[in-house]
């Protein structure tokens, strides 16, 4: 299976269109009474399962590839990879704006107390990181290092499960699924995940 470039630019447009939708449909939501009373938590754990969704999303992306032997389609990668940051910089502005309402000391505290916030800075920083170096000036500019960086969205694909795991007070079928494909998708490149763990271990031992 071949895409042209016209395939190319007609799945991009799919997807930012598929990407959008869960967006457009809050206004609804609310109008509707989808949502509590209390809305907050529920709006951050919709984000959230939507930056992991279309994380893992992303994962599958080069599996899919290889499947349909078509190197065209990981043209869309970083598309959904900044749909990713999106979704997740949105459940972090929720928190710090109305969950938390710009309590900064607060917001400190919590992050370094509570475990499962601590990942998710983390992993929002990493994607930031992705989010910032994901384009083809950045990928010249590091070079190898930027193959080396970008690897570091494995990490992030661990633990932002363990974080949704942790976050929740009741239900924990639902992060379990969702860590479950995760470390099937990380298992999918185990080869990979131990070539670069070698590299980084190596690296530190030549210094």
């Amino acid at each position: 299976m071949r895409l042209s470039p016209k395939g190319v630019t007609g799945l991009k447009a799919l997807l930012h269109v598929a990407a959008v939708l869960p967006l457009l449909w809050l206004p609804w939501a609310f109008e509707t009474g989808r949502f509590s009373a209390d809305p907050v938590p529920e709006l951050l754990q919709y984000l959230g399962d939507w930056a992991l969704r279309l994380l893992l999303l992303t994962l599958c992306i080069s599996p899919l590839a290889k499947k349909l032997k078509s190197g065209a389609l990981i043209k869309v990668r970083r598309l959904l990879g900044l749909w990713v940051f999106a979704y997740a910089s949105l459940h972090l502005l929720v928190w710090l704006l109305l969950d938390l309402q710009l309590a900064w000391g607060q917001i400190g505290s919590e992050i370094v107390k509570r475990g499962f916030i601590t990942l998710g800075m983390v992993s929002w920083v990493l994607l930031l990181l992705l989010a910032v170096t994901s384009t083809r000036g950045w990928q010249r500019r590091l070079g190898p290092r930027w193959q080396r960086l970008h690897n570091w969205v494995y990490l992030v694909a661990l633990l932002i499960p363990i974080h949704f795991w942790w976050a929740v007070k009741s239900g924990w079928i639902e992060p379990v699924i969702y860590l479950a494909l995760s470390l099937g998708l990380l298992g999918w490149r185990r080869d990979k995940l131990s070539r670069w763990w070698r590299t980084r271990t190596q690296a530190r031992s030549a210094r």
